[in-house]
């Protein structure tokens, strides 16, 4: 006995079926006994006047007017096979991996809607907000997607990077898929485009945040290498630096017979972007909360690049083989609640001769460390204290006030010959 339950976005994960004795089978045979049903919730599906987080996104396709959902292959099971019925969440910004065989590779390449790129983008369009009614024309198609609140999604934008691949009959591909969220701003003339990224504190940097960084135009989380099962450097996925953590990464990059036999200058910009990424970091956000808007929030970040002569080697070339990222940080503001503040960073590469034939993989490596610069003011002083001295004896009161008696009787005593002495005179 088992149900099948169509487009159910909740449904994402293996539940534990429930168990069913003899005596509950003439109650659900009168409920489910029939060839095929449909929950009324299911026939008049109900959708809320915005997205939420976790909500699935809704697709509509023109030619046939069928409304879907935006879906993510994953993996499923222990041979990671592509699953593509999961449905993407509103919000939730990953990236998955999932493994597909072909039988007939040449015929599957032409065939298979997974290997073509138009499949994941045309003849669909993403819903600003989830609604049942009305389909807006007037939208634009993106995996990387661009919301604003309640106001729904702004826009969306997809990427491919393709590669051609050979073999015969029971072949293997790899395939991943990413979907991130951006929040829409204000356009800043001159400065940053309208999209920037979530806050990594307020204002200081939370341990564990991502860093910030500004550069082509963009704003970006720092990013280093990061090696797939084998060793090798993955393509597609990077690790986010996280701030307070240090980081260390290695891994080997393949260099293809057609990138070995150029020249130097082009197989240093492929390993420097390899290290640092694609988009060059220019700026990096000082506080968590930097606005592109206000420069005196972003520090320079300072380079230094690799040497490009070579040492006593007439056909090497000196590539960069590790990356460290120097970042310099203090506690400042209130001894009550400081906050964390990026002072300085630094961008240091590490340079090894390569030559051109004979070697096909580089070992490369990065490493970041942050360095705690706060200098923590003297503790305060307080006020000062009164000593007190107390007497060692009981009688100490009796003492005083016999002194202050005798002296006052001295004093008398003086005063009345004084006056004696001053009284004869003028006689």
């Amino acid at each position: 006995l088992f149900c099948v339950q169509m487009e159910d976005p909740m449904l994402n994960y293996f539940q534990q079926p429930q168990d069913i004795k003899d005596s509950d089978f003439l109650k659900l045979f009168k409920q489910y006994g029939r060839h095929s049903f449909s929950a009324l919730s299911q026939l008049q599906p109900s959708f809320p006047a915005f997205y939420r987080a976790g909500d699935p996104i809704l697709i509509y396709f023109d030619s046939s007017s069928v409304l879907s959902l935006l879906r993510q292959p994953v993996k499923m099971g222990a041979s990671g096979l592509c699953v593509d019925g999961n449905p993407a969440g509103f919000l939730d910004s990953k990236s998955t991996s999932c493994t597909r065989i072909f039988a007939n590779l040449s015929k599957s390449c032409t065939a298979d809607p997974a290997l073509d790129a138009a499949s994941y983008y045309r003849g669909f369009s993403v819903l600003k907000v989830p609604v049942a009614d009305t389909i807006v024309q007037s939208m634009k198609v993106i995996y990387e997607i661009e919301f604003n609140g309640t106001h729904g999604i702004q826009s969306v934008s997809v990427w491919f990077k393709v590669s051609n691949i050979s073999g015969t009959s029971g072949s293997s591909l790899q395939q991943r898929f990413t979907l991130h969220f951006w929040v829409s701003a204000p356009i800043v003339p001159g400065l940053f485009p309208r999209l920037w990224l979530p806050r990594s504190g307020n204002p200081g940097y939370v341990t564990g945040a991502p860093l910030v960084l500004a550069g082509s135009g963009a704003l970006q989380h720092m990013s280093i290498l990061q090696s797939e099962g084998d060793g090798s450097c993955s393509q597609f996925l990077r690790h986010t630096v996280q701030f307070g953590r240090n980081m260390r990464t290695g891994c080997k990059l393949s260099l293809s017979p057609a990138v070995e036999e150029g020249n130097c200058s082009y197989i240093q910009q492929k390993l420097y972007e390899a290290l640092e990424g694609v988009s060059r970091a220019e700026d990096l956000a000082m506080i968590g909360s930097a606005h592109p808007a206000q420069a005196e929030e972003w520090v320079t970040i300072l380079v230094q690049n690799c040497s490009v002569q070579a040492v006593n080697c007439s056909s090497c070339c000196m590539v960069p083989v590790s990356l460290e990222i120097q970042i310099l940080w203090a506690r400042v503001g209130l001894l009550s609640k400081p906050q964390a503040q990026v002072l300085a960073a630094r961008y240091f590469y590490q340079c090894h001769p390569l030559q051109f034939l004979g070697t096909s993989t580089v070992p490369l490596t990065t490493v970041v460390t942050f360095t705690d610069m706060t200098k923590w003011p003297e503790p305060p002083r307080g006020q000062p204290q009164v000593h007190w001295k107390l007497p060692f004896d009981i009688f100490f009161p009796f003492r005083v006030a016999l002194n202050l008696e005798r002296s006052y009787r001295g004093d008398l005593a003086g005063c009345f010959l004084l006056i004696l002495i001053v009284a004869g005179i003028l006689c």
